[in-house]
């Protein structure tokens, strides 16, 4: 009787772990663009499938990929972010940071995601060569094309925040 509560209790106490475990990564498959936007968004996997998807070649670490995802600037885009003519002024003050699940956080100026600006290209991946990224990268990861070093290519972006530079009086 004692080994048969006993085997229950740990399986329930595995059940609940796993139903934790599962819940917490479900509310980790989300990316948030927020902070001196318009219009806020909080987007899933589902959500950037839909979006207009952008492949590019990068290199890291001496190795080649494909990354598949949305451009970043279509993102900031949605959240009403200024773009190209409209990208002038105050609005170069903004500073995009882009935070992974792991608190890893990189700052960019907001023209470099612009094309008005650069010809480089930044994407919100989910894929890379044609399968779902790796759990160490998974579920989204910003890659960039052209970067000599890929120190910026957040892992597990969980949010991509602008802040704006110029001082409110």
């Amino acid at each position: 009787m004692r080994i048969a509560t006993t085997t229950t209790r740990i399986g329930a106490a595995i059940a609940i772990v796993l139903c934790m475990a599962t819940i917490a990564f479900a509310q980790t498959e989300t990316v948030s663009v927020k902070g001196d936007v318009p219009h806020p968004l909080t987007l899933s996997a589902a959500d950037l499938a839909a979006m207009p998807r952008r492949t590019i070649t990068a290199s890291a670490h001496q190795l080649s990929g494909t990354w598949e995802g949305v451009e970043v600037r279509e993102l900031l885009a949605r959240a009403g972010v200024p773009s190209g003519e409209a990208l002038r002024g105050r609005a170069l003050a903004l500073a995009v940071v882009v935070s992974g699940a792991d608190g890893y956080r990189v700052v960019f100026g907001i023209a470099e995601f612009d094309p008005a600006f650069t010809d480089r290209v930044a994407i919100l991946a989910d894929r890379k060569d044609g399968a779902p990224l790796a759990a160490n990268a998974a579920p989204f990861q910003l890659v960039m094309t052209d970067e000599k070093r890929p120190a910026r290519w957040v892992r597990q972006v969980v949010a991509i925040e602008v802040v704006s530079l110029v001082e409110t009086k």
